[in-house]
């Protein structure tokens, strides 16, 4: 049996500006996203993939249309439904790391829980169980400014994991990192999609890492242009209604 969509997005518009000037950034767009999938949405600066991405995250109020993920409306959700939305069921990632500086890479890991109202020394815990599976245990109490960019943003990767979200939104991860350090993020993202079988929704207008996923939607003003199935990385549907996160 066919997996369901896990993110429907339908007839979707989002226009900014007033009345008398406005700017049409999607133009209704029509996608689906299914469970375990890893989906990069490509094309250049100012096509809209990124409000695209804001408006699955429930940070962009689109202007018609409606976005469903796991049955639910978001589009229809108050303030308070939409934060608890973004705080339990998908993990963020910025090309801005977004770690509060005055904090240890540990507590910045274990915010999320924090604002959970999760104790200390549980979340404390969690956050290092995922330093110690990024290799960066030795680094839980030195401030982010101590850090290489690449580091940082796997930092990011591991808060954005904390509440074990089902689903990741992330843009533009390796925008302000080296080759090197760019290369070992996108094969992080790559390994929680194929071990722990999370959901991707990837922005990059770099055409080296569309090749990571499973299929790629290209965009440009404000429309996807065409949708292309990836043959090295197939989806494959085979256990995915038994997720296995592993301790991830």
């Amino acid at each position: 049996m066919p997996a369901k969509p896990v993110i429907q997005i339908k007839k979707l518009v989002k226009i900014f500006g007033k009345k008398d000037n406005p700017v049409k950034v999607l133009n209704s767009i029509d996608l689906e996203i299914k469970s375990a999938e890893y989906i990069i949405i490509f094309g250049p600066s100012g096509c809209g993939k990124s409000t695209l991405l804001n408006c699955i995250a429930g940070l962009e109020p689109p202007t018609d249309g409606e976005i469903v993920i796991r049955g639910e409306k978001i589009t229809e959700e108050n303030e308070a439904s939409i934060a608890n939305y973004r705080r339990d069921k998908i993990g963020m990632v910025f090309q801005q790391f977004n770690l509060l500086k005055t904090m240890s890479v540990i507590d910045n890991v274990a915010l999320p829980q924090l604002l959970k109202g999760v104790k200390r020394k549980n979340r404390l815990a969690r956050a290092k169980q995922l330093l110690e599976i990024f290799g960066l245990g030795n680094l839980a109490h030195r401030k982010p400014t101590e850090l290489s960019g690449g580091q940082q943003q796997k930092i990011a990767i591991a808060r954005s994991l904390v509440n074990n979200p089902w689903i990741m939104l992330i843009d533009e991860p390796t925008g302000n990192l080296d080759s090197k350090s760019a290369d070992e993020v996108m094969e992080l993202i790559r390994t929680l999609n194929r071990k722990s079988r999370r959901t991707i929704v990837l922005v990059t207008h770099n055409p080296d890492y569309v090749y990571y996923s499973h299929r790629v939607i290209y965009m440009k003003d404000g429309q996807i242009t065409k949708i292309v199935e990836n043959r090295q990385e197939k989806f494959d549907e085979k256990d995915i209604e038994v997720q296995d996160i592993d301790k991830i």
